[in-house]
């Protein structure tokens, strides 16, 4: 353990100040700063680690899907042992600088000290290892002492694809990750804003993969540029990482109007421009009534975009009622507790509204949204009943729709490959991540739905560890879950 008395004598939780509002809303910077080597930043650090306490049975680690071994680098990083502590970090995941960014931590939930006290600063103190790696130059490419003759193709560079192809690359087989995007990152590239997760941040960890011997082609859609049969025919065994990326639709008059679009469809082109790459007919919220349909992170993404596009007015709206502030009795220890959460989004402007179920889209003219008619709903049961006399509506110009995803799109590769899909739409596979396809194998959100990136990239190593048993006979790659590991609701 660190300090052995750190969380008797350090009893405040602290966290480094994010830019100011007033400041960050003018950029497209990242709201957190993650000063290398800063001392004052490194004693608030210190302190932190040392909170982590000798609890025995370490709840942080089984409610990590990466099997992170949080009491081992809090005390590495107490102790100042950056290279350590940052190959402790790397054993159990290959992207702690995007976990450390991304992740809602389920981990500080199950903090054994949160039970009377605020949790540890574990996700703070894992991005912390990363940045000081990174800036200390302790990451370095890890090249196999020995190649096999075994190629492999990855398809999808989200989480899981990059994850995947990193494992197995170190493993000594020949990746070719396939991308259909410009560049390789999936949705951590294009569909997570900029000032929450700079393109830089995953170029740099790009480059690694790349001394390594990860091969990128990009620009290539498999299923239309190269199909399934020719992926079978070119290498021993093909990874199916395609994402969960059909979103799920509003099914309401006037979704046909102009002005109305899937949240994808809005933050994509909008992180091209934060980079200096805008794309010609990109939606902005310049000056406009922006309303963001669906309450989750996507839908905070839209807001803290909206802001910085400088639009006019910004509603955000769920259909659940508001969460509760504290810990409901419902959701003891050690579960990840459904609460109101503020994100820096949130922080920067608009407005939240909760229990509001929108029940028509009007035109503003020319064909054009002008706004939502919209009705306050309590929940009975499984339904939504509106509640008399509350209907009205709000002006927009700008609607985006942030409310999840169906599944992968099944078109093309999906059906080529034989790839067949479940009742939730995903792709089927078995425990180990093998498909009814010789040689096929399927990974991350396309085969278990919607869900976090530490899930994404835990499967992805998962997924690994099974390619490389079936191309080699065996495997000393780390498993970290099976498919049918159940997933922890966040």
């Amino acid at each position: 353990m660190a300090d052995p008395r750190g969380f008797l004598t350090t009893r405040v939780r602290e966290l480094p100040a994010d830019r100011a509002v007033d400041v960050r809303i003018l950029d497209w910077d990242e709201v957190h700063r993650h000063p290398v080597g800063d001392d004052a930043y490194l004693d608030v650090l210190h302190r932190q680690a040392g909170r982590c306490m000798d609890c025995g049975v370490p709840f942080c680690h089984h409610a990590c899907p990466l099997g992170n071994l949080m009491p081992e680098w809090n005390d590495l990083t107490w102790r100042g042992q950056w290279q350590d502590a940052a190959d402790r970090l790397h054993l159990t995941n290959n992207f702690p600088e995007i976990t450390g960014r991304l992740c809602p931590a389920p981990c500080e939930s199950a903090c054994v000290l949160g039970i009377n006290e605020p949790p540890v600063t574990i996700r703070n103190v894992e991005l912390s290892i990363a940045e000081e790696a990174f800036g200390r130059g302790l990451v370095v490419p890890e090249v196999p002492g020995r190649m096999t003759e075994c190629t492999v193709a990855v398809v999808g560079s989200g989480p899981a694809g990059l994850a995947a192809a990193q494992q197995l690359t170190r493993a000594g087989h020949h990746v070719t990750v396939f991308e259909r995007a410009s560049a390789p990152g999936g949705l951590l590239r294009f569909g997570i804003p900029e000032y929450k997760l700079p393109a830089a941040v995953v170029e740099r960890r790009l480059d690694v993969m790349r001394a390594e011997g990860t091969v990128f082609r990009c620009g290539v859609d498999v299923g239309r540029d190269v199909t399934g049969d020719e992926l079978r025919r070119r290498f021993d065994a093909v990874l199916v990482t395609t994402g969960s990326t059909v979103p799920r639709d509003l099914p309401v008059p006037g979704r046909e109007l102009r002005g109305v679009l899937p949240a994808m469809d809005y933050l994509v082109p909008a992180n091209h421009a934060a980079v200096g790459a805008p794309l010609a007919g990109a939606p902005v919220a310049t000056g406009l009534d922006v309303v963001v349909v669906g309450g989750g992170d996507t839908g905070a993404d839209c807001v803290g975009t909206a802001v910085r596009q400088g639009a006019r007015s910004i509603v955000q709206l769920e259909i659940l009622a508001e969460p509760p502030h504290e810990r409901p009795a419902a959701q003891p220890w050690p579960t990840y507790p459904a609460v109101f959460r503020v994100s820096s989004s949130h922080e920067e402007g608009g407005e939240r509204r909760f229990g509001v179920s929108t029940l028509a889209l009007t035109d503003g003219g020319s064909g054009a949204v002008g706004g939502l008619r919209v009705v306050d709903v309590e929940r009975v049961g499984e339904r939504f009943e509106p509640v008399a006399g509350t209907e009205r509506e709000l002006p927009a110009q700008l609607v985006v729709l942030a409310l999840g995803f169906t599944g992968p799109e099944r078109a093309g590769l999906g059906d080529q490959l034989g790839l067949t899909t479940d009742a939730r739409g995903a792709f089927e596979r078995c425990d180990d991540f093998s498909t009814a396809t010789p040689g096929v194998f399927v990974a991350g959100d396309c085969g278990r739905g919607q869900s976090l990136v530490v899930w994404a990239i835990a499967e992805g190593r998962a997924a690994a560890a099974a390619v490389d048993a079936h191309l080699t006979g065996r495997t000393e790659l780390p498993s970290p879950v099976t498919a049918s590991t159940v997933a922890l609701r966040v």
